[in-house]
């Protein structure tokens, strides 16, 4: 009457509670407990369940008696433990009390120590899958082509190749920025520009780069593409400022030269490397161009005149030659008339007229 009965299977444990303390553990099998002013409890645990889950686990563990029975976890702020059940990774825990029975099933746990921020583990993907890691890690993937620079409470810690990342969240702030790797262009399109002589100018130019310093690149501006943009008009402002039309038009490869090296300086403050720089395109004020193609026009047209005139030139001089020639060398001379009187005989008709006197003659005496 004043008994208790209580059967504790192979796979069970019981736990003896009077007046609601912790008494002590039941193996299996059959107990009776005397009670007579049934102020004892008799809670039954599975242990193919390894964690032991009672509401009073803290006062069970400082009873002592759990000491060959299970394996306790007492996890401080600092630290984390990863649990694998019969091989199978199961749970990340934080900090904590945790116990769990010994015998029922294969259990293993890691403990982290996470003052180190970045937590690195071979098992890394698999642990991101667990349902509690977004509560305890911040994640981070880096992209192929790119680098992530790494700050650590506002401090610069390092650059991280492309991957996956995962950071403590209570042990510090982690921030990484994402920098593209790849080369890149800008197009500084539609600029208008003044030359010396007050002539404006409206350019198409082209920049192509490459980040050569991921940590300045992120660190020398808020955004280091725009930054470039800017120091690109920076650079055409001043070099079409410095030339004149004419000389800008006919020296184009040596203002480009000078827009190239003021845009490579510029880029290498902010961990820049420049690849190729170029104008692409100058449109000229449409008065400008209509008096520009005038004066192409009047230059070809003199070119034209000129060539015409050597030409002319030409021919009389060799006209003034032949002459000279057949006047010294009366065979040479009797020969051209030979072949003269060959060609007018060759005619089927001929009619002659002639008015003066000594010409007639001297045709006369040529026939």
């Amino acid at each position: 009457m004043f008994y208790k009965k209580f059967k504790i299977r192979e796979h069970e444990v019981g736990l003896v509670f009077r007046d609601g303390e912790f008494q002590d553990l039941l193996a299996a099998g059959n107990h009776k407990i005397f009670d007579p002013w049934y102020k004892t409890e008799v809670r039954v645990a599975s242990t193919r369940d390894p964690w032991i889950s009672d509401r009073q686990l803290y006062t069970i563990v400082k009873s002592g008696k759990l000491e060959c029975q299970a394996v306790v976890l007492d996890l401080l702020d600092h630290q984390r433990a990863l649990v694998w059940i019969d091989g199978r990774l199961s749970r990340l825990l934080g900090p904590g009390l945790f116990a769990y029975w010994l015998g029922g099933r294969e259990v293993r746990t890691e403990v982290i120590d996470i003052q180190n921020v970045r937590f690195d583990h071979m098992e890394l993907r698999s642990i991101l899958k667990l349902e509690d890691a977004s509560k305890w890690l911040d994640v981070c993937k880096v992209e192929r082509d790119a680098v992530g620079v790494l700050y650590i409470d506002g401090k610069f810690t390092s650059v991280l190749e492309p991957g996956l990342y995962a950071f403590w969240k209570d042990a510090a702030e982690a921030k990484v920025v994402s920098q593209d790797m790849r080369e890149m262009q800008i197009d500084v399109s539609g600029q208008e520009f003044m030359t010396l002589d007050k002539v404006t100018l409206r350019m198409n130019a082209s920049v192509t780069y490459v980040v050569k310093d991921a940590k300045l690149a992120v660190s020398a501006a808020v955004d280091v593409r725009q930054s470039l943009y800017r120091d690109v008009q920076f650079g055409l402002r001043e070099v079409i400022g410095q030339q004149e039309l004419d000389s800008f038009l006919t020296a184009k490869d040596e203002v480009t030269q000078g827009l190239r090296k003021y845009v490579i300086d510029k880029a290498a403050v902010l961990g820049l490397e420049v690849r190729s720089v170029g104008i692409k395109d100058v449109i000229l004020p449409g008065e400008i161009r209509d008096l520009m193609n005038r004066v192409t026009e009047a230059k070809k047209a003199a070119e034209a005149n000129l060539i015409a005139r050597r030409e002319e030139t030409a021919a009389m001089r060799s006209q003034a030659n032949t002459a000279k020639l057949l006047a010294e060398n009366p065979t040479l001379m009797r020969l051209r008339e030979l072949e003269v009187l060959e060609k007018v005989a060759s005619s089927g008709k001929m009619n002659i007229m002639l008015s003066d006197k000594g010409l007639t003659d001297k045709v006369v005496n040529l026939l």
